[in-house]
């Protein structure tokens, strides 16, 4: 089936950040992060570069490709959540979006869901070493926390096809809630419990990697 037909009501520009770091990515994506959020960040992008020659965290081929995969989609969504949402990011990885997200924004309440050991215990040890605000990180995957848990907003990357996190999602926000889908490429789903809210098409800076969020709000 063909998703709906979503009117990109926001297309970011190409930027070509100045220096080439996590301030200009978060920059370009339209986030305006203070001193001390931009810190943790290039931090934990450090900690990323240390573990994934130990223990492969990423898939990323080129500094690039790092720097955008773990900055650009959580830079994009820090600067469209509303205040002091609870947030879950299903399959967390290595912290791309959801632990940079929670670095760049503080307010947030954001609990990242992650089933393989060693990216738990990479999550963690970030955490321990950065965090400003408490950030909740649960060993499981993110069926285990339908009826134990409900949350403002959904956001997950490349975990489900987007039509199955859409079902996942739908049972891990509160009535009302939000859910993100991050597309690589392709329309938008269509899911019965929930109605698209807007669509933003952009592009990775470094990379120039064309990408898609879209914002869907829970109907029942």
């Amino acid at each position: 089936m063909t998703g709906p037909k979503v009117q990109a009501d926001q297309d970011l520009a190409v930027c070509e950040p100045e220096p080439r770091d996590a301030s200009g990515i978060v920059s370009a994506m339209g986030f305006a992060a203070d001193d001390a959020a931009l810190a943790r960040v290039r931090s934990f992008i450090e900690l990323v570069r240390s573990f994934n020659a130990k223990m492969d965290l990423t898939a990323a081929r080129s500094e690039d490709e790092l720097l955008d995969l773990l900055v650009a989609d959580a830079a994009l969504l820090a600067a469209s959540i509303e205040a002091g949402r609870s947030v879950v990011d299903v399959g967390a990885g290595a912290g791309a979006p959801g632990l940079c997200l929670a670095l760049l924004r503080t307010d947030l309440k954001v609990t990242l869901v992650e089933p393989l050991d060693k990216r738990v215990m990479f999550l963690r040890t970030v955490i321990g070493k950065l965090a400003a605000a408490p950030i909740k990180v649960e060993r499981a995957r993110g069926e285990a926390l339908v009826g134990r848990a409900r949350f403002d907003v959904a956001i997950s990357r490349a975990t489900l096809a987007p039509p199955a996190w859409l079902e996942l999602a739908g049972k891990l926000i509160h009535p009302g809630g939000e859910a993100w889908v991050l597309l690589a490429q392709g329309d938008a789903p269509v899911h019965p419990s929930f109605a698209p809210v807007e669509a933003r098409d952009y592009t990775w800076p470094l990379t120039g990697v064309s990408r898609r969020a879209v914002r869907y709000r829970a109907t029942i």
